[in-house]
This record gives structure tokens, C-alpha cells and sequence, in this order.
């Protein structure tokens, strides 16, 4: 093999002895990625050694050769078929930056194509456009190029490396809708990817590329945020079985003329408007806030409610509200053998008619029983008894008694406000 030097020294003078197959090719990688130098061969040097070479490609500058095949850095395949070698340079870095030469070694002078490498950071951009978007929503990235490219490959993809972008593309305009991406072109400056159903997952840096023959693809950087429904403001709060309770709304200003309502699900966009039910009463409070009224609290009330302003759900501030029920306690237990308190003891004492007619306060084994709010309940310990209904009415004039007595009893005693029973003996 014939190096440059000694081509320059013994049969010309001037670089111009080395003989180019194909022009300069320009060829361009990313710095910490493989760059591929192809290199075509007339027909006829099918079997001949071919090899990459740097600088005035002297014995030193030999990088690789088809005898050796592979190496660290370098790697090299002969494709008899379509007469082109290829040369793979790993791991570039920005002394690879350079002039190289393909060559085919045969007797006289080898055969050279000049081959210019230029590298770059693996990274984009200087300029980086800012978007933000709202859970659940969309949002549409513009994408600039310029017009000599119109009919060029667009794609976008999601990340900072250029190198792998086309490659990892989430959508490219040979496929213009893919899940939720859709990319429109309008054929003279611009193209745009629009991402529909958004999730917080989708904030980060997307890369705008045009696909270029020659050269490496044109990019520009978008950075896309995307922020929690806005503005959701959660409160918790509880309700009492039987009795109302008022749930406050207040709502954006833009949404001030818009119909208001209250719904119940997990999820604001497939909830149920619960305002047209007859329990639920809606009242405008003010030109910014409003509240619902359920009367008569049911336990399957409980749950999950929005305050909507806005059938599109379009980003506002909103308020989910979790609303819990809570049962009145209603009865009493108390038991001689153990004596068990009631939680809920009245601070009356209990007067009525006994069953010889005369109205009289009532006792029971040298123990006063006191009203509870609902019931008290007295079980005794005999085996026998006889039922009797009576109804009991307050008696004020007890107003001092003690708020708690424990108290045994010989006779089973039921007092309520619609219906009291007494065991007596």
C-alpha cells in the first residue's frame, strides 16, 4: 500500500496526485455517539483491500483496514454486493473532528475519496420555547422551519439528544396521528403536533425535527409543562344523618354568567349533576361563589362532589369536596349485671301515669330514671315480667337532678318520645 506521502514526494508535487472517487464527503456525528463513513468503489475492486485513513494518511494514519475488520474505536464491512465500505468511529469526541480518506489499496497508486467529519454536543437548544397545559387538557406545539424544506420528513420526539430523536420519534408526518398526537403541516413554514388528554407525565423538553438528506436534521426545543387541573382546592368536611347541610362553592370569575352546578363522583369529568334532585337546593351567594343545600342528609350522600361552573371543565378554580355522614347516637344501653352507662344521658327525670291511674312521678327500686334525647334502656335481671305500655311527659321540676345516675331496676323500662314500656311486676 502506497502511502499519500510518498505519492506526493516521488510522482507529484501537489495534493491534487490524489485521485478522489466521488468528491468530499461531508459527514457529521454527536459527540459520545458512532458515526458511519460510507464510501463507494468502481466495479472491479470487489476484492481489493480497502481501508480508512486520517490526515496525509501515511503508515501511521492507517486507522483500520478490511484485513483487520475491527478495532476499539473502529470498525469496517465491505459490501461487494453494492460495491460501498463503511467505516463505523465510536465514541466520538471533538478530536475526531477532521479530514479522513477512504482508500483501496492496488499497485501504483491507491484510489481516495476524501471524507470531512464534523461533530457536535449531543444536545439541543440555545433558544427553548416555553408552553403549559392543564391536566386532562390540550395543548398544541408549533414548529418553525424554513421553506426549503417543506417537503422534508417533520417528527417530534421527547427529550434533549438530537442523535436518537428520529429514531424515538412519538409521532412523524408519514403517520399524523398516533394515540393522542396529531401533526399537522401547513406546507410553508410550520408544522404542528397537538396532545390531546394530557397528563402530568407529559411535562418535559420535546424536540421539533426536520429530516435532512445530507447533514444532520434541523431541531428546535419546546418545553412543555403541564399543571394539575387548575386550580383544585380540597376540603373535607361532615354532615349529621337527618339534618341539612350547606356545601360552599366558589368559582373563577370568567365562569361568573355560566350555569352552576354540584356533581358527585371520584372524578370531576365522569360525575353526576346531583342539582336537579328535589333534596338539593342551589343558592347564587355572590357574583363569585355560590352553595348547595342537601336537606335531610342520607347516608349514601356521602362521597366525593364537585362545584362546577363550566360544562367543558375548561381550568379554573375549582373545589372537590369529600363529604363524610355522621349518625346520631339514638340509643342508650344500660345493664344491672355490669352496669353499662349510656353515652347520651337525659338531665330529667321521667313522670307519667301508673297503672292504677293516678298521676304520679314514677320510680323504680329507689332509683330515678332520667330521659335520654331518644331512649333509655333498662334490662333487670328477673326472669319474669309483664309488659305495659305508657306515655311519659316531662316534668320540670327537676331541673337540679344530676346529669348521670347508674341505677338498677326490678322492671324492664323503654322510654321514647312516640312510645315508653314498662315491665312491672
Amino acid at each position: 500500500m502506497w502511502s499519500l506521502q510518498k505519492l506526493l514526494l516521488i510522482l507529484y508535487p501537489a495534493l491534487s496526485c490524489v485521485t478522489s472517487a466521488a468528491g468530499v464527503i461531508h459527514v457529521f456525528g454527536y459527540e459520545g455517539r458512532d458515526v458511519q463513513v460510507s464510501c463507494s468503489y468502481d466495479q472491479g475492486y470487489e476484492d481489493y483491500e480497502k481501508y480508512l485513513c486520517k490526515n496525509d494518511c501515511g503508515d501511521s494514519d492507517v486507522l483500520i483496514t478490511t484485513s483487520e475488520r475491527n478495532k476499539t474505536k473502529y470498525s469496517i464491512y465491505d459490501d461487494k454486493r453494492t460495491r460501498i465500505c463503511t467505516t463505523t468511529i465510536s465514541d466520538l469526541h471533538s478530536k475526531d473532528v477532521g479530514k479522513y480518506w477512504c482508500g483501496v489499496t492496488r499497485t501504483g497508486k491507491d484510489i481516495y475519496t476524501e471524507v470531512k467529519l464534523e461533530t457536535r454536543k449531543d444536545s439541543c437548544c440555545a433558544d427553548v420555547i416555553k408552553l403549559q397545559g392543564y391536566e386532562e387538557g390540550s395543548v398544541s406545539i408549533s414548529c418553525p422551519y424554513e421553506s426549503q424544506y417543506t417537503n422534508n420528513l417533520k417528527y417530534i420526539c421527547r427529550g434533549n439528544q438530537p442523535s436518537t430523536c428520529l429514531q424515538q420519534a412519538v409521532i412523524t408526518s408519514d403517520n399524523i396521528q398516533k394515540r393522542r398526537f396529531r401533526l399537522t403541516d401547513d406546507k410553508m413554514s410550520r408544522f404542528t403536533v397537538k396532545i390531546t388528554s394530557l397528563t402530568l407525565e407529559d411535562s418535559g423538553l420535546y424536540l421539533c425535527g426536520v429530516h435532512r438528506n445530507t447533514g444532520l436534521d434541523v431541531f428546535s426545543a419546546v418545553l412543555l409543562e403541564v399543571r394539575e387541573w387548575c386550580c383544585v382546592k380540597s376540603e373535607t368536611m361532615s354532615g349529621i344523618v337527618g339534618r341539612p347541610v350547606t356545601l360552599q362553592c366558589p368559582y373563577p370569575p370568567q365562569h361568573q354568567k355560566n350555569r352552576k352546578f354540584l356533581c358527585k363522583g371520584d372524578q370531576r369529568n365522569n360525575c353526576r349533576d346531583m342539582t336537579s334532585q328535589s333534596r338539593f337546593t342551589l343558592h347564587n351567594v355572590s357574583s363569585n361563589s355560590f352553595s348547595v343545600t342537601i336537606a335531610e342528609l342520607e347516608a349514601g350522600d356521602a362521597g366525593t362532589y364537585w362545584c362546577g361552573s363550566d360544562s367543558q371543565w375548561s381550568f379554573g378554580n375549582y373545589t372537590k369536596i369529600h363529604l363524610s355522614e355522621v349518625y346520631q347516637q339514638q340509643t342508650s344501653t344500660v345493664e344491672t349485671a355490669g352496669l353499662t352507662n349510656s353515652s347520651h344521658v337525659p338531665s330529667k327525670p321521667i313522670t307519667g301515669t301508673d297503672d292504677t291511674g293516678n298521676g304520679s312521678e314514677l320510680k323504680a327500686v329507689d332509683t330515678q330514671i332520667y330521659e335520654n334525647n331518644d331512649a333509655v334502656v333498662m334490662h333487670s335481671k328477673r326472669n319474669t315480667s309483664k309488659l305495659q305500655s305508657v306515655c311519659y311527659q316531662y316534668d320540670n321540676d327537676y331541673e337540679d337532678q344530676p346529669d348521670y345516675e347508674n341505677f338498677t331496676a326490678d322492671g324492664e323500662i323503654y322510654c321514647n318520645q312516640v312510645y315508653n314500656n314498662i315491665d312491672r311486676i
